[in-house]
């Protein structure tokens, strides 16, 4: 094994299906700026700072609207994270009595709320996705039409396999049984061409901090503009203060509490630079995970998910026969300096599905930031690794 490396070297990052890094241009820089420049509470004030503050809040709400096809930005409201999103749906929509339906591939920030609901009285069904982690509609259909269903629940791609899941026709099939499609976006934001005003979700969640390139801490959650829930936190919105219920407007409603403004800075300066570059970043995504996939089913792994020249998010996650997967992220790591993550993914259920829950799997995922010189260093690293494999 080579020599440990310092933490203060190069560092050839894989993680971003967990996080992006590095951001975007402009997002420090925003974020910085935000908090030197723009002091004030949004909504609170009319003083200069406040002003400055919400005028931050409502560009990045219109960056990120223009970004993800929202025709009114007021639908886009900003959350600490695509998992309070998530939650604001699910437990605002669904309630004691009813049935969901929800596929087999969720991450736990759909799992842990319907787990909750279930425990309420909520009878939640699984439709078991195919072993590539794919959901087959007819199946979602067939379980639908079985009894009245308020709600289909699913990831827009999987954080496991990088499935892209059928969302335009999951959301038919939910339409046309009167109930709702919440969707999971946290692996869709960013990487793929998202456009809400078209893809059908009634409720549509993503994390800042992935594929969008924004801080951590941040999120955003679409809503249909006729699906009006109630809000999941109650308090000061800087609105109609003299009432002692929260405001049915948009977005003030799904926002209560001091917004988190330096990060809906920085989440705006990345929506801003994917809308001019996000489309040759998806591009080089591709083409890197496209290289990064035939590498590894090279050096005898198994690749979860999709096969080759069938598209998926730019992550991969792999099994190899020999090694266990967090020996392999402990010796890229400490190694060779090269980060990816290790384990169930907080998604025990689609590693059941993928038949990788007792193993886990090692996850590269790629973003902006990455070429094709660090996808060839990291197959490089990976091949000594498994030549050093006992036979």
């Amino acid at each position: 094994m080579a020599e440990p490396r310092s933490h203060h070297d190069r560092i050839i990052y894989l993680d971003h299906a967990a996080s992006s890094f590095p951001k975007a241009p402009g997002v420090a820089e925003a974020v910085a700026s935000a908090l030197v420049t723009s002091g004030g509470n949004p909504g609170r004030g009319a003083h200069a700072l406040a002003l400055e503050a919400a005028r931050l809040v409502h560009a990045a709400r219109r960056d990120l609207a223009e970004l993800l096809g929202v025709p009114d930005a007021r639908d886009l409201s900003f959350q600490a994270g695509c998992t309070a999103g998530l939650n604001l749906a699910l437990l605002g929509l669904i309630r004691p009595g009813d049935r969901v339906v929800v596929s087999s591939m969720e991450h736990n920030s759909v799992v842990r709320p319907l787990h909750a609901l279930s425990d309420a009285g909520v009878e939640v069904v699984v439709v078991d996705a195919d072993d590539a982690g794919a959901v087959d509609p007819d199946a979602v259909e067939a379980i639908v039409r079985q009894a009245p269903t308020r709600a289909v629940v699913v990831q827009h791609a999987s954080n496991v396999s990088g499935t892209i899941q059928p969302i335009g026709d999951l959301a038919d099939i939910a339409h046309s049984a009167g109930a709702r499609l919440i969707v999971d976006g946290a692996q869709a934001g960013g990487h793929l061409d998202v456009d809400l005003s078209t893809l059908g979700a009634d409720a549509w969640a993503c994390s800042g901090h992935k594929g969008l390139l924004g801080p951590q801490g941040t999120g955003v959650l679409y809503l249909a503009p006729d699906l009006d829930l109630p809000p999941l936190v109650r308090g000061g919105t800087g609105s109609v203060s003299e009432l002692p219920a929260m405001p049915i407007e948009r977005p003030d409603r799904y926002e209560a509490g001091t917004p988190n403004v330096p990060g809906i800075a920085g989440l705006g300066a990345a929506a801003r630079f994917l809308k001019a570059n996000g489309e040759e970043l998806r591009a080089e995504e591709q083409r890197l995970i496209r290289l990064l996939h035939e590498g590894l089913l090279g050096l005898g792994f198994r690749v979860l998910g999709p096969e080759p020249g069938i598209p998926r998010v730019p992550l991969i996650s792999a099994v190899h026969p020999a090694l266990d997967a967090d020996r392999i992220a402990f010796e890229l790591d400490r190694g060779y300096g090269i980060a990816v993550r290790a384990g169930l993914h907080c998604a025990p259920w689609a590693h059941r599905t993928l038949g990788t829950l007792e193993t886990g799997a090692v996850r590269f995922g790629v973003g902006y930031g990455v070429d094709q010189e660090q996808i060839a260093e990291t197959l490089r690293a990976l091949e000594t690794i498994v030549a050093g494999v006992p036979s």
